[in-house]
């Protein structure tokens, strides 16, 4: 089946655009939909050539806390051979347009629309657009929680099209995720998955959970329920959600509803600081 995946646009909108949008910020949810990811808002990285990103997602306290969510445009031949400056961080890359070059340690990986890897913190990697167009890929960084006894995971890539996707029981295969992460193995403290729903589809419940979440929509367009609100969402916007902010959904068709879904797990819920008795 041939994947679609979207992309920030870029560029600028003209001045007889309407200042009316779908963008919003709240206590528990933020939407940003893809026509504010615009050339004013792309930023750029220390050690990377050729290279802009747009941020959607950073932690930020009293809101989501645990990662943060790049969408990367690589121009050719552009990249990094000093991607990460922070020892503690993973990294969960998906590409959806071009082709990158990516090395973890001794090992290289080409991937192209629809690869994922893992890259475990502390290692040394290196990414490089090849080809003769921009590559777009999607960079989810977090701060690996230790735990005595584990080890960080291995390093692994993924190709999308060849992992059959996991339907929901009861769903006749109309609500899927494909997990890109064993979900058995409790080193990973994020699962990175493409949840899938087909044309009329629901989550037909208000899931209220302490992973936060991050959405990317790849493809279609559904109406979400965030909080004690209904909003609707299409092919590049991303959702933002902190802990325990309701959520469910319709898709809306006529094609499959798809997203990038982030959520921290696997770890207790930290105390905070500890006060000396």
């Amino acid at each position: 089946m041939i994947r679609s995946y979207a992309a920030p646009p870029g560029g600028h909108p003209p001045q007889d655009d309407l200042l009316t949008g779908r963008a919003v910020f709240t206590e528990a949810y933020a939407v940003i939909p893809r026509g504010v990811q615009r050339d004013i808002v792309a930023s750029r990285l220390p050690h990377w050539e050729g290279t802009r990103l747009w941020v959607l997602a950073r932690p930020m306290t009293g809101f989501a806390e645990t990662f943060s969510h790049y969408a990367m445009e690589v121009s050719p031949g552009g990249g990094s051979d000093r991607p990460e400056p922070d020892p503690r961080a993973e990294a969960a890359l998906f590409v959806t347009h071009g082709e990158v070059r990516l090395r973890v340690g001794d090992a290289a990986h080409a991937l192209g629309p629809g690869h994922f890897a893992y890259v475990p913190p502390g290692a040394r990697w290196t990414l490089h657009a090849m080809g003769g167009t921009p590559a777009r890929f999607h960079w989810i960084r977090k701060a690996w929680a230790p735990v005595e006894g584990l080890s960080p995971p291995d390093p692994f890539t993924a190709d999308e099209a060849r992992i059959a996707p996991a339907p929901m029981p009861g769903t006749e295969g109309r609500w899927a995720t494909t997990r890109f992460m064993d979900p058995d193995d409790l080193r990973h403290d994020m699962h990175v998955t493409i949840v899938t729903l087909g044309p009329g589809a629901v989550i037909p419940f208000l899931e209220t959970h302490v992973m936060e979440h991050g959405l990317y929509v790849l493809e279609g367009k559904g109406a979400y329920r965030l909080n004690r609100d209904w909003v609707e969402v299409e092919a590049g916007d991303y959702m933002w959600l902190r802990a325990f902010c309701p959520q469910a959904c319709y898709a809306g068709g006529p094609g499959p509803f798809r997203y990038l879904l982030y959520k921290d797990v696997n770890r207790h819920a930290p105390l905070g600081p500890l006060v000396p008795g």
